[in-house]
C-alpha cells in the first residue's frame, strides 16, 4: 500500500472542508483524483471535512476480484496478517470504514504496534464520526515512531476541523514544523489552520 494515501486522503477531506466552510483555495492540487471529498456518510454526525459515502469498485474489475480471492485466503485461515492488511487497505480505497476498521483491528491484534497501520485506522475512525478514537490512534503511533509526521498531520486535523480546539492544533502544528521542515504539506495546513484561527470559526 502507497503510505502516502492516507494522508492525501486527510488532505482531501481537508479540502472539502475548506472549500465549503471556509471559502479558501482548494487543495484539490494535492488530492488524487480517486479520493474525492463529500457528504457524510449516514452512521456518521454531520460536520466539515466529512467523507463521502462507500464507494464501490466496477462490477467484475480487478479491484473486485483481489477482494473476493483475498476473502476466500481469509475463509481458510482467518490469522493471514498479510491478507488481512491487503483487503482493509482496499476498503479503505473504496470508503468502506466499518470494514476497513474491523480489518485493520484484526490485523493489529495479530501484529500490534504498526504506526502506519494505527494512522490508517484512525483515519477510518475519524470518518465514522469517532474523533476521540481517531486521536488515540494516532497519538498511539506517535509514540511508535516520533518522526511519523503522517499520523501528527492527521492529529493536527481533528483537532482544528472537527475538534475545533486550535490552541492544541496550534501546539501539535508547531512540534510537527520542527520535525518537517519545508514539508509544503505541513506548510499549507498550517496556513488553514492559522486563516481558521482568525476567521474566529
Amino acid at each position: 500500500m502507497n503510505r502516502d494515501h492516507a494522508l492525501f486522503l486527510l488532505i482531501g477531506l481537508l479540502a472539502g472542508f475548506i472549500g465549503g466552510y471556509l471559502g479558501h483555495e482548494s487543495m484539490a492540487g494535492v488530492q488524487p483524483a480517486r479520493l474525492v471529498p463529500g457528504a457524510p456518510a449516514p452512521s456518521a454526525p454531520m460536520g466539515p471535512g466529512a467523507p463521502a459515502a462507500p464507494a464501490t469498485p466496477a462490477g467484475g474489475g480487478p479491484a473486485m476480484a483481489e477482494i473476493q480471492e483475498l476473502q476466500a485466503t481469509l475463509e481458510r485461515n482467518p490469522d493471514d496478517a498479510g491478507a488481512l492488511l491487503r483487503l482493509a487497505n482496499l476498503n479503505f480505497d473504496i470508503q468502506r470504514w466499518d470494514r476497513a476498521a474491523e480489518l485493520y483491528e484484526r490485523y493489529l491484534a495479530l501484529r500490534p504496534g504498526d504506526p502506519d497501520v494505527l494512522t490508517d485506522l484512525g483515519i477510518t475512525l475519524r470518518a465514522r464520526g469517532d474523533f476521540a478514537g481517531a486521536l488515540e490512534r494516532f497519538r498511539s503511533a506517535q509514540k511508535l515512531a516520533p518522526d511519523h509526521w503522517q499520523a501528527r498531520f492527521n492529529e493536527i486535523v481533528v483537532l482544528a476541523f472537527d475538534q475545533r480546539d486550535l490552541e492544541g492544533a496550534e501546539a501539535a502544528l508547531s512540534e510537527l514544523e520542527q520535525r518537517a521542515p519545508g514539508n509544503p504539506d505541513v506548510s499549507r495546513l498550517a496556513g488553514e489552520v492559522r486563516r481558521l484561527k482568525e476567521a474566529g470559526e
